[in-house]
């Protein structure tokens, strides 16, 4: 866009309490300057909740109904008979420093320069859905259909030409507006220690769109749907995938410590089946991209990306355990040396997958007992599984797994006793799914833990192969509670007094 050209002064007149005719612009009339970029401002004050918005930026982007770029929030306060019911309406924040971008590893994203509009390539997308977990207000939206990832994107096209953006064009109470924001400023009140009100927290990101509250916002003001929770989607593919690669690398690490202290004939044997288990959970996680033909493009950002790191480690661990595999096989002497840089690999591959899940929208994700929880897991199954290809002592491979599985169960507590003890109501909404809808499932993965991963490894150490199924299990359980129960953060919490204070 040429920085002389001019934009049409969109505007809507509108009467005020004095009987006064006043004209408030829907755009700003020209393009951003040097240190410029352009934002959304919503006034909650106007908007009646028609999501005429939602529809108008639909039809322009042609995405189904389940799929909304521009979402409308209810907000609630106060108490009858004195309660009051806003909306917010939300699309692309269009960020100082978008985690969306940031965290893509295939280099999907990008920040117009001109413009400051972030925009989505769909032809580079594969579909890991990594950005909707590391937006913190939710923008982009997966669509199964296209195998990609969308979002708004200011209809940078009508911008181009002159016009509005269509959620600016349909709005009939003029509550959504595009303006031009000094990015120095806007920086500085966002990383205030006492932001304005209509500035956000800074989270991270540095969302740019400005929101006019109404006069009056009452204390416990919140938005209605944040508290009516429901399970998110399991991700079956990363549930075998984070459980079977930790599985392999704990496997490679118990035998590479039995290598060191004089292992049997069977370790060989014991790293081909890891081996093999690790191939499989690679095989799965293909199965989460939309488009899985182009997965090896999520290597090309590696510098900045923890999902693109975890597939590089992967690949590597890969390579080296096939290495190992192949020493211990044939007696090299330089098994023990490879089998160290297996096992390095392994945990430097396991702490990526954490990281991965280290994203402050998902709370109950965003801490350091997922890292310890990844951990051991593979501490736990390792054992077990070395112990069930019969490559060690079972008695001392019981006793190391069932003091693994000790730690799992008192992280099993911690987890749960951290979000009732929350004041965030995302980490609340948590615990209120693991003791209600997901409650049984919650102490299914607790017993299965206590049967697989200390009882029948302490009791009966022969049973490894029993133990090594109820232990995968109650693992397997417990991946699948680990991504059902979260609950992101709502699109509107950063923007509210009130759920600043309880986030």
């Amino acid at each position: 866009m040429p920085s002389s050209a001019v934009l049409p002064l969109l505007a809507r007149a509108t009467r005020d309490h004095r009987g006064l005719t006043y004209v408030t612009p829907r755009m700003p009339g020209r393009v951003p300057g040097r240190g410029e970029q352009y934002r959304f401002h919503f006034d909650m004050r106007k908007c009646i909740g028609c999501k005429c918005c939602v529809v108008a930026c639909n039809e322009q982007n042609g995405n189904p109904a389940a799929i909304n770029w521009r979402r409308v929030g209810e907000i609630e306060g106060g108490f009858f008979p004195h309660a009051t019911r806003t909306f917010l309406s939300m699309g692309c924040n269009h960020c100082l420093e978008p985690t969306c971008l940031s965290g893509c590893p295939v280099d999907a994203y990008s920040k117009d320069p001109a413009t400051g509009i972030v925009r989505h390539s769909a032809d580079a997308c594969i579909g890991c859905q990594y950005c909707t977990w590391n937006c913190s207000y939710g923008v982009p939206q997966y669509n199964p259909e296209r195998g990609v990832v969308g979002k708004c994107d200011m209809c940078h096209g009508r911008l181009s030409l002159g016009q509005a953006p269509a959620c600016v064009s349909a709005c009939p109470e003029g509550a959504i507006q595009i303006e031009v924001v000094a990015i120095d400023e806007w920086r500085r009140a966002v990383v205030s220690d006492a932001p304005a009100a209509s500035v956000p927290v800074a989270d991270g990101s540095l969302s740019t769109t400005r929101v006019t509250h109404p006069a009056e916002m009452h204390p416990n003001t919140r938005p209605r749907d944040i508290t009516h929770v429901a399970p998110a989607h399991p991700h079956w593919s990363l549930v075998l995938m984070t459980v079977l690669t930790q599985l392999s690398v704990g496997t490679f690490i118990t035998i590479w410590v039995l290598h060191l202290v004089g292992g049997s004939a069977a370790l060989g044997p014991a790293a081909l089946a890891s081996l093999a288990v690790g191939g499989l959970a690679l095989t799965a996680a293909t199965f989460h991209l939309g488009r899985p033909i182009y997965a090896y493009r999520a290597l090309r950002m590696w510098r900045r990306s923890w999902l693109s790191r975890e597939v590089l480690l992967f690949a590597l661990f890969s390579v080296v355990a096939g290495a190992y595999a192949a020493a211990l096989w044939l007696g090299l002497s330089s098994g023990v040396a490879i089998g160290g840089l297996t096992a390095l690999l392994g945990l430097a591959g396991v702490t990526a997958s954490a990281c991965i899940y280290r994203v402050p929208s998902r709370p109950s994700w965003n801490t350091p007992l997922t890292l310890i929880q990844f951990a051991l897991t593979a501490g736990l199954l390792g054992p077990l599984c070395a112990a069930a290809v019969g490559a060690g002592d079972v008695r001392g491979l019981g006793i190391a797994a069932a003091a693994m599985g000790g730690g799992q169960l008192l992280l099993l507590a911690a987890r749960f006793l951290r979000c009732i003890a929350a004041d965030s109501l995302e980490l609340r909404g948590t615990a209120r799914l693991l003791s209600t809808v997901l409650a049984k499932s919650f102490l299914a993965r607790g017993a299965l833990l206590v049967a697989g991963a200390i009882v029948l490894p302490l009791a009966v150490p022969q049973a490894a192969v029993p133990a090594l199924v109820l232990a995968l299990g109650g693992e397997i359980l417990g991946r699948y509670l680990f991504f059902v129960s979260v609950v992101p953060t709502h699109l509107a919490a950063p923007y509210l007094p009130a759920a600043r204070e309880a986030a």
